[in-house]
């Protein structure tokens, strides 16, 4: 076998069966990166011989974690058959879990979702909610088609952080007992599969990253504004989460309020506008889309509390930019809905707080951008999963 077939692992033990691994999961993670290859380009992508990889291909193939996509004929030679990663030989869950809307999909290793559902979370107990993820995820893993022992691991995304130690949520003021210890080890046991939690700003900046317009970012903030504030940072393509999970928590920043010290979260959230917006003369069942709808109409009162929500969020902007220097801010979240007459507004009042200019684009995910971000994350985790599974089995 030629030297450059023996890819070395520091630590251990050199064996035969070991660099076959070692070679199938290199060549497999090759093929994801390319997206389809012929086995003459694996062997010059990866630099092992065409007998290595050829056997290679054969095993992943047999394990079930490649196929055959096509063909390319060149000008010269012969035809050579082109293979790629399949999607089916595993599935994600993810989740996301919102004070007014609970979605969960299930996804194969590409990412493509094959099911999903998005219903209204009317859950007024954390026990009543937990029964909700876990019988929706149980209708959607049913209606996809996928055998649920083939879903081989899943991530939701929650307000607060998850506290591993205490197996408990922390900081999900919206979301009453929530918190409570154990309720997501109550989740895992009765889905049978392994369950991440993740802060949902954070996922949302996965998600985008991964998906939407924060690609090719260096350091990019997208913070989330909806029922809460949350933000998440993604640099260099991994996400920063701090010291003890709590990077990006900027609802706790204080905030000159009326009449008392509030958080900012107070004063940049759907409730703020809608308290704005009756400050400004406007009556009454009123929602933050409402606002934005009516803003979008001309009304003064909307237009006012649109222009005051735009300028707070400036300053969330500003202070994001002085503590991280991110080339991208991404607004999203409920009100990133309207972020089409939110942008002027933060833009203009941007200049007028600091030299630090980032580009702040709107979410390219929408309500979505959650949810995605947990099927991206929860992909690191099953692919690994399923190689070490299948590969075992061959």
């Amino acid at each position: 076998m030629p030297a450059s077939d023996a890819v070395e692992q520091p630590g251990q033990p050199w064996n035969r069966q070991r660099l076959r691994s070692t070679n199938e999961r290199m060549l497999l993670d090759r093929l994801r990166s390319l997206g389809a290859a012929s086995r003459a380009q694996l062997a010059r992508e990866s630099g092992l011989s065409k007998p290595t990889v050829s056997s290679a291909l054969a095993s992943l193939a047999a394990a079930g974690l490649v196929h055959e996509v096509g063909t390319h004929a060149p000008e010269r030679g012969r035809t050579a058959v082109l293979y790629a990663p399949d999607p089916a030989a595993g599935h994600v869950l993810g989740v996301d879990v919102g004070r007014s809307w609970l979605r969960v999909a299930v996804a194969d290793l590409d990412g493509s979702v094959v099911a999903r559902s998005d219903v209204r979370n009317r859950a007024r107990t954390s026990g009543a909610m937990a029964e909700l993820v876990v019988g929706t995820a149980r209708q959607v893993v049913a209606g996809s088609g996928v055998d649920p022992a083939e879903v081989v691991h899943g991530v939701v995304g929650t307000p607060g952080v998850y506290d591993e130690e205490r197996r408990r949520v922390r900081y999900a003021m919206h979301l009453p007992g929530w918190g409570r210890a154990g309720l997501f080890d109550r989740m895992r046991e009765e889905l049978g599969l392994p369950l991440e939690v993740h802060n949902d700003a954070n996922l949302a900046a996965l998600g985008e990253y991964a998906f939407g317009v924060g690609a090719g970012s260096r350091l990019f903030a997208y913070i989330l504004i909806g029922t809460g504030l949350g933000m998440g940072v993604v640099s260099e393509g991994r996400l920063f989460t701090g010291a003890h999970g709590l990077a990006g928590e900027i609802g706790f920043l204080p905030w000159p309020g009326r009449q008392k010290p509030e958080r900012l979260e107070d004063a940049v959230s759907g409730l703020a506008v809608v308290e704005a917006a009756r400050r400004f003369g406007m009556r009454g069942q009123l929602t933050a889309k409402a606002v934005f709808d009516a803003a979008r109409q001309g009304d003064p009162a909307a237009v006012e509390a649109v222009r005051l929500e735009g300028e707070r969020i400036a300053h969330t902007v500003a202070a994001a930019a002085a503590v991280l220097d991110p080339d991208l801010v991404v607004l999203g979240g409920g009100v990133g809905h309207s972020v089409d007459l939110l942008l002027r507004p933060v833009r203009e009042h941007l200049r007028t707080l600091t030299p630090l200019r980032p580009r702040v684009a709107a979410s390219g995910l929408g309500e979505d951008a959650v949810l995605l971000g947990a099927v991206a994350t929860a992909l690191g985790t099953a692919r690994d999963l399923v190689f070490e599974r299948r590969a075992s089995q061959s």
